[in-house]
């Protein structure tokens, strides 16, 4: 049984509406729920790259929708990275998993209609400032996402066990010192800087014409 560290469970929530779930009744209402354990699951590990992108995901889906719970799927997501470029890849892991958009792999969409389709809503290389921008389909409203992990740096005692850790010739009890701080940092960012505008910026956004058309 996978064992977490315990302030996983306190991290921020997101729920929301997938009208395909609702369809196919995967879900009551089509309603899901999004925790943090669930992107780790995704990448495979936990590291202020995931629990970053998980901030911002939040952060801007709060801001599209306010109140209402945002509909999974209705969503065009613009990365300005390429997909091998840096993070990006797996920030749009996550992108996908919460949003649903989906680059070319995406799911095609029901009937000759293509209804709920989600192939084609995330694009990489887009023009955009930040590192993230979320447009939703039916308003065309849209929110502009950055992050600057430096404002929630680790701990100073990391400087003593990364290098040998990075270099693969820590012993036991440096990588457990190794991990015990990385994750103090990542808690950091989702439990004590989860609303920090110093750690995740969110900027309104109009897409312009040519990111409108593409979506």
């Amino acid at each position: 049984m996978m064992t977490f560290p315990p302030f996983f469970a306190l991290a921020p929530q997101l729920r929301v509406r997938d009208p395909l779930a609702a369809f196919l009744g995967a879900s009551d209402d089509g309603v899901l729920d999004y925790r943090y354990e669930d992107v780790v699951r995704l990448a495979g590990h936990s590291c202020p790259t995931v629990a970053g992108a998980y901030l911002m995901l939040i952060a801007g889906l709060s801001y599209l929708y306010d109140e209402e719970l945002p509909e999974r799927g209705g969503i065009d997501v613009f990365m300005r990275g390429e997909p091998e470029q840096g993070t990006t890849g797996v920030m749009a892991s996550v992108a996908t998993l919460l949003t649903g958009a989906a680059a070319e792999t995406g799911f095609g969409g029901v009937g000759p209609a293509k209804r709920f389709a989600r192939r084609g809503l995330l694009q990489f290389g887009a023009d955009i400032e930040g590192v993230i921008a979320l447009r939703r389909r039916d308003t065309g409203a849209g929110v502009l996402l950055d992050i600057d992990t430096g404002a929630v740096p680790h701990a100073a005692e990391m400087a003593g066990v990364m290098p040998a850790a990075m270099g693969g010739v820590a012993d036991a009890a440096g990588l457990e010192s190794f991990g015990a701080l990385w994750q103090d940092r990542v808690r950091r960012m989702l439990i004590d800087h989860a609303h920090d505008p110093k750690l995740v910026h969110l900027y309104d956004w109009l897409p312009d014409a040519a990111a409108a058309s593409a979506a």
